[in-house]
């Protein structure tokens, strides 16, 4: 991608999803779709997310509240999620998308 370039994304229509985020339990998205290629994931709440391991922890990427993040993925991947220590239950979304 050039210097300054806008990416642009196509939403995967229905594949939207919501995951609760909870303070001592970490919550996985179901398998994201053999299309997928990136998610867009925001946050009403601080948390900590994961695509490699079996749970999230709060050693894991940090996730501001309301600051929509895009991370590359793989097809079959989940994303698991885990509150900020301080920062209360919520709802992650997350947006499969693809070029």
């Amino acid at each position: 991608m050039r210097a300054n370039a806008t990416a642009v994304y196509r939403p995967k229509t229905g594949l939207g999803q919501t995951v609760a985020i909870g303070a001592t339990t970490t919550s996985a998205s179901t398998a994201f779709s053999d299309q997928t290629r990136f998610v867009v994931l925001d946050a009403d709440v601080g948390c900590h997310v994961d695509f490699e391991g079996t749970a999230a922890t709060t050693a894991d990427f940090h996730m501001v509240a309301s600051v929509p993040y895009a991370f590359v993925v793989d097809p079959g991947q989940t994303v698991k999620v885990i509150q900020d220590s301080a920062a209360g239950t919520g709802t992650l979304w997350v947006s499969e998308v693809t070029f």
